[in-house]
């Protein structure tokens, strides 16, 4: 078990809070290196974007899932917001907007949302901490757009820049360790583009090539596996030229990058 860090709060539990948790979209990512440990090392851009979860934290005990994406998403222990409450008693309610095993981020985000009601240190002590749960909850504790770096826990924020960016959430999930496997099992391929772990999720789940290939055709850009997958992703607001995706069974996101909690409100997605 992680040990608390010695800023953590223990949250009022006669009170309703309700938390916004941003989704995070990997725009490059480079394997560096793998640990002797099996820890894989990273050098990536990310930043949040407005889709989000909404966290409800109320008297009582449990883990409920609602939105359209509850369905697999666990309700016991293994969830890492029932991991970072630790001891905490308190009713969880997560409204799922972000898909789970699309390569977004949601189970850390949603981590990282109450680790910050908590009072997690924002620092490197802090971090280094948050990785042992999960190697996104770092970026997602401070959000916006930062380099990231070793296994997750090494932050250095970047200015902010406006982006438009679509999505495309195919009726996939792709497992991240599984697609980190794959790419020891492939030798470490680096990839032409800018995600080092596309060919592996490809090899993984070959389905993925024509769902890239759909988006590809439809908006004559290339696009670009969010993370470990399944989620595929654009430059600009593409949800017209995508919309007969709808019927194949994907769901098509506009959405906008946007800026730490602290320096602003997120932009509303849109969805085809």
């Amino acid at each position: 078990m992680v040990s608390t860090c010695r800023r953590r709060q223990h949250l009022n539990i006669d009170m309703n809070q309700v938390l916004t948790a941003h989704a995070k979209l990997t725009i490059s990512l480079r394997i560096t290196g793998v640990r002797p440990d099996g820890y894989h090392l990273i050098d990536a851009e990310m930043v949040s974007i407005g889709l989000t979860d909404t966290i409800t934290l109320a008297p009582g005990d449990g883990i409920e899932v609602t939105g359209p994406y509850a369905e697999g998403i666990p309700t016991d222990r293994s969830n890492l917001v029932s991991k970072v409450l630790e001891d905490q008693r308190r009713h969880v309610t997560i409204d799922k907007r972000i898909p789970h095993g699309g390569g977004l981020g949601g189970g850390s985000t949603d981590a990282a949302a109450v680790l910050r009601a908590l009072g997690h240190r924002l620092d490197a002590d802090g971090f280094r901490q948050a990785a042992r749960w999960g190697a996104d909850i770092p970026f997602c504790l401070i959000g916006g757009r930062a380099r990231v770096r070793g296994i997750g826990d090494e932050l250095t924020p970047l200015p902010h820049i406006d982006r438009s960016v679509t999505l495309v959430i195919p009726p996939l999930r792709v497992s991240t360790p599984a697609v980190y496997r794959r790419w020891d099992e492939l030798g470490g391929p680096v990839a032409p583009g800018p995600n080092d772990l596309e060919p592996a999720a490809l090899d993984l789940v070959p389905e993925l090539a024509r769902w890239r290939d759909l988006i590809g055709n439809a908006t004559g850009r290339v696009p670009v596996l969010a993370g470990s997958g399944a989620t595929w992703w654009v430059h600009g607001n593409h949800t017209i030229a995508l919309s007969d995706l709808d019927r194949q069974g994907a769901t098509v996101i506009a959405t906008n990058t946007v800026r730490p909690e602290a320096d602003g409100k997120a932009a509303e997605p849109t969805t085809s």
